[in-house]
């Protein structure tokens, strides 16, 4: 009876130990980090710590789990193999969580840096573009890797699984040709990570839409239409058709507007006043300013008005105020120069 008693006890004491064990090591463990945390130079901060800490605990627990001796004091030694079956998948379960957390934490201190809403934008446009697609490339692969590691742990699935890949190739291939536009989608999202044809906040014409990329996933591109509508497309379509990318290279972009006038117009004063308007609005950045006759037709003839803005937002406003502004000048001081039908009447005696 003593005994049995004093059994009871050493496996309460063990398993008492155990929780303190882990306790003490996830204190210790906060608290290197949270030191780390205060130093700038370092990635980790307050938000960072709360993200790994979780899989840090069950990495402890994964470890307190395979130690033995506290299998057998606290009388549950013939469960050794099961629970060091369930400390390896939790091991796994850890370090891809533990990595995942490292990826976001890098990407989003990498991406501070960069403000994506200033108006001189394409170098952080191109920055969270990458990183963006990458982290979603990298995530994906490490969950496919997990699940592979954790299923060829157990040796009669690896035995299932060896089978099945030695004797299932023609339904492989069959799998695999129907799998090709998926493969081809996310392909085409890695080579868009890497060359970069488009990225976040690009302003773009697709299908005669125009709109901004708001998100790119492996598989689709979201793209915000003007009037908030929203057209989903695939990644494939930016590899294999044409498109127009107004923010390639640069988020500055020329706009045009065109009048179509009578040939009495007065050129000189509709360049005074083209000037005079531009100069009046903070709209216009200053750096294009030009008015040319680009076509005459029998009854009328067309001027195109160039001027610059910093970003395509800013450039449909412009375009839309100085036609405005245009067309009401040439209807207060010369009428006669709006595009009209000539009709000439000749008396002819019957």
């Amino acid at each position: 009876m003593f005994s049995e008693l004093l059994q009871e006890q050493n496996a309460l004491l063990y398993l008492i130990g155990s929780i303190i064990l882990l306790v003490l090591l996830q204190f210790v463990t906060m608290q290197i980090l949270r030191q780390f945390g205060k130093n700038p130079k370092y990635l980790l901060d307050k938000n960072a710590i709360k993200k790994i800490s979780f899989p840090i605990l069950i990495l402890f627990i994964s470890v307190v789990l395979r130690i033995e001796i506290i299998h057998e004091n606290i009388g549950i030694g013939e469960f050794t193999f099961i629970l060091k079956k369930i400390s390896t998948l939790l091991v796994i379960i850890a370090i891809t969580w533990l990595l995942i957390a490292s990826i976001k934490i890098i990407k989003q201190k990498v991406v501070a840096n960069y403000d994506v809403s200033a108006s001189n934008n394409l170098k952080a446009r191109k920055i969270y573009t990458q990183f963006n697609i990458l982290e979603r490339i990298i995530i994906f692969i490490l969950i496919v890797f997990a699940i592979g590691i954790a299923l060829m742990s157990f040796d009669s699935i690896r035995e299932i699984g060896v089978s099945i890949f030695a004797s299932a190739g023609i339904a492989g291939i069959i799998l695999g040709l129907s799998a090709q536009k998926m493969i081809g989608s996310i392909l085409a999202g890695i080579q868009i990570a890497i060359a970069q044809p488009i990225k976040i906040d690009d302003v773009v014409i697709v299908e005669g839409e125009w709109g901004k990329i708001e998100e790119i996933t492996l598989t689709y591109v979201v793209i915000g239409i003007w009037d908030k509508r929203r057209l989903i497309v695939p990644t494939t379509y930016f590899i294999e058709k044409p498109f127009q990318n107004w923010t390639k290279s640069s988020s500055e972009i020329l706009g045009t507007v065109f009048l179509y006038t009578d040939y009495k117009v007065p050129f000189d004063a509709i360049r005074e006043e083209l000037t005079r308007l531009l100069k009046s609005t903070e709209l216009w950045d200053g750096e294009v300013n030009n008015l040319q006759v680009t076509n005459a037709a029998p009854q009328n003839i067309e001027i195109r008005a160039l001027m610059s803005a910093k970003d395509s937002s800013t450039a449909w406003d412009l375009r839309v105020f100085i036609r405005e502004k245009l067309i009401s000048f040439l209807q207060e001081k010369y009428p006669e120069s709006l595009a009209h039908t000539k009709v000439s009447l000749k008396n002819t005696n019957l």
